[in-house]
């Protein structure tokens, strides 16, 4: 079943790849402007042994901000379902805190904490907390109700309700949230990286731009598609571990 899942996104994969191959011997396009994907390869092998390094720097960021953000995501929707008063004065303001640009936000931060590594952490939490907070309040609603009246009669606490039905019926929204928040990890560690950092696939990525080496920028573009589809994947497989009662599509 995995691999007729995975067969056609990396047949189209290929047939993509070899089309832009073409594309850029056939126009003659100068590898400055849009370099082909022999070339990406070819600089992707003669810096692999100095890639670890910045590899190593944003994938910290990135899961150390992930784990805050699942932490404080779990924490909100949990407080927010048990109490509707604060979910109905607090849904609004978690909303509006998405509106605000993280690249203007990053420097404040920056500005308030210096140019280490919370600052970088903080940026990847206000990325990942949001997805994680709204799919699992989501989930808190998909319980059935009549299994809650149930429970009430059956003399379960609140508390009990809670982790009993509430929580196991949130967990598929739950991870659902998690999924967006992995892939988004990566991308806020690479941002907050472009405003100071010492190694890292933002600095990389930010020095290859700035000194026109479009190939570089391309094998970097490739390494952070790479560390998100990893990461997803990591959640997948965790998901598939822990909701073993979620009945198979098609079944």
């Amino acid at each position: 079943m995995t691999k007729k899942l995975l067969l056609p996104p990396l047949l189209l994969t290929v047939i993509l790849l070899l089309l832009w191959e073409g594309s850029v011997h056939f126009w003659e396009i100068e590898e400055w402007i849009l370099p082909a994907p022999s070339a990406i390869w070819e600089t992707f092998l003669q810096h692999f042994p100095t890639l670890s390094a910045d590899l190593m720097a944003t994938t910290w960021i990135a899961l150390l901000g992930f784990l805050f953000g699942i932490l404080i995501g779990i924490l909100f929707a949990t407080i927010l379902h048990l109490f509707p008063v604060l979910e109905k004065a607090c849904y609004p303001l978690i909303v509006l805190s998405q509106n605000i640009p993280i690249i203007a936000l990053a420097p404040l931060l920056v500005l308030w904490f210096g140019f280490g590594t919370l600052p970088k952490v903080l940026i990847v939490v206000l990325v990942c907390f949001f997805p994680i907070t709204i799919a699992t309040l989501d989930g808190f609603r998909q319980i059935d109700h009549t299994l809650i009246q149930y429970l009430r009669i059956a003399g379960a606490s609140r508390w009990q309700i809670f982790l009993k039905a509430e929580w196991p019926a949130a967990l598929p929204s739950f991870f659902s949230g998690c999924k967006l928040s992995a892939t988004y990890s990566v991308m806020g560690a690479v941002i907050s990286e472009w405003l100071g950092a010492e190694k890292g696939l933002g600095l990389m990525m930010q020095t290859a731009a700035n000194s026109f080496r479009t190939d570089r920028v391309f094998v970097a573009i490739a390494i952070i598609v790479m560390l998100s589809l990893t990461l997803f994947f990591l959640i997948h497989l965790f998901e598939k571990a822990i909701i073993r009662w979620k009945p198979k599509k098609g079944a």
